[in-house]
C-alpha cells in the first residue's frame, strides 16, 4: 500500500496492463459478435446499443474487432519483449562475464546492429521475409537484441567486481554457479524495468509495421492494420481510427508508467529520498 500511494501512476499503470492483457485472453468470449462476419447493410453505422464502437466499411463490428485485435498486438509485442530480454541477457551476460575475445565479438555485433535505425532496419527485415506476424516479430527481434545486451553486459561488468562474488570465487564455485546465483539476481531489478519499457516501444514498431501492410494481414484485425484501414473514412467515419489508436496510446502509456515507476522505486537513492 506504502508503494501505490508513492507512486500512483504505475499503479494505474500495471493495473490498465493486467485489465488489457485478460481482455486478449477472454477476448473471444467478450467479443459481442464475430470480428470477420461481413454486413455490407450495416457498413459505416455510428456507435450504438448494438455496436458499442460502430462497424467498419464492411460492416463488420469495430468492439469485436478491437478486442480480438488485441490478441496479435498484445500478444506479438509481449512475445517479442520476452524474445528479445532473453537474448540480450544471455549474450550481455556471457560478454560481461567472460570478457576477453567473446566480450570483443558480442560488443562489435552489437555496434554493428545500433549501428542503423532501428525501425529502418526491423522494415528491411521484415520487408525481406515477406509479410506477416511472425516475420515482423523475427525483423524487431533481430534488431532490439543489441540494445538489451548493451545494457546488460554493463550491469554484469559492475555486478562482477562487488564484493559477494570475489567471495564467491574465493571459495572455489563455478562461473555458472556464480552467474545463475549472484550476477542474474544483482541486474534482474533493471532488466525488468527495461523489458517493461520495451513493451510499449515494440506495440509501436509492430503496429507501424503493420500499418503500412507488414504485420498480420486482412482480414484478421489487428491495432495498426485497424488504423491503417481507417484512414480512408476518417471524415466520415472517425471512430475506425480513434478506437485503435486509443489503443495503442493507452497501452504504451500505461507500460511507460509503470516502467518509470519501478525504475524510480528500485533505485536506492530514490527509495531513501522517500524514507
Amino acid at each position: 500500500m506504502r508503494h501505490v500511494q508513492q507512486a500512483p501512476a504505475g499503479f494505474v499503470g500495471a493495473v490498465v496492463l493486467i485489465l488489457l492483457m485478460l481482455t486478449a485472453l477472454l477476448a473471444p468470449v467478450l467479443a459481442p459478435h464475430d470480428p470477420l462476419a461481413i454486413d455490407l447493410q450495416g457498413r459505416l453505422d455510428s456507435p450504438g446499443w448494438e455496436h458499442p464502437l460502430g462497424t467498419d466499411h464492411l460492416g463488420r463490428d469495430v468492439l469485436s474487432r478491437l478486442l480480438v485485435g488485441s490478441r496479435a498486438s498484445l500478444g506479438a509485442a509481449g512475445f517479442t519483449v520476452v524474445v528479445v530480454t532473453t537474448i540480450g541477457v544471455a549474450l550481455g551476460t556471457l560478454a560481461g562475464f567472460q570478457g576477453g575475445w567473446v566480450d570483443e565479438i558480442v560488443m562489435r555485433l552489437v555496434d554493428t546492429v545500433l549501428a542503423f535505425p532501428s525501425i529502418i532496419l526491423a522494415l528491411v527485415v521484415a520487408g525481406l521475409l515477406g509479410p506477416g506476424l511472425r516475420n515482423v516479430i523475427l525483423g524487431l527481434t533481430l534488431v532490439r537484441w543489441a540494445g538489451c545486451a548493451r545494457l546488460v553486459r554493463g550491469l554484469v561488468l559492475s555486478v562482477r567486481e562487488r564484493e559477494f562474488v570475489m567471495a564467491a570465487h574465493s571459495i572455489g564455485a563455478g562461473k555458472a554457479r556464480i552467474v545463475t546465483r549472484h550476477v542474474l539476481p544483482g541486474i534482474l531489478g533493471p532488466v525488468v524495468v527495461m523489458a517493461t519499457l520495451d513493451l510499449g516501444s515494440v506495440l509501436l514498431s509492430m503496429s507501424g509495421l503493420s500499418y503500412i501492410g507488414l504485420g498480420v494481414q486482412l482480414p484478421h484485425p489487428e491495432w495498426g492494420a485497424m488504423v491503417n484501414e481507417a484512414q480512408l473514412h476518417v471524415q466520415t467515419a472517425p471512430w475506425l481510427a480513434v478506437a485503435p489508436g486509443m489503443a495503442i496510446v493507452i497501452t504504451v502509456l500505461s507500460a511507460n508508467l509503470l516502467g518509470d515507476t519501478l525504475r524510480d522505486l528500485l533505485d536506492p537513492r530514490y527509495r531513501r529520498i522517500l524514507s
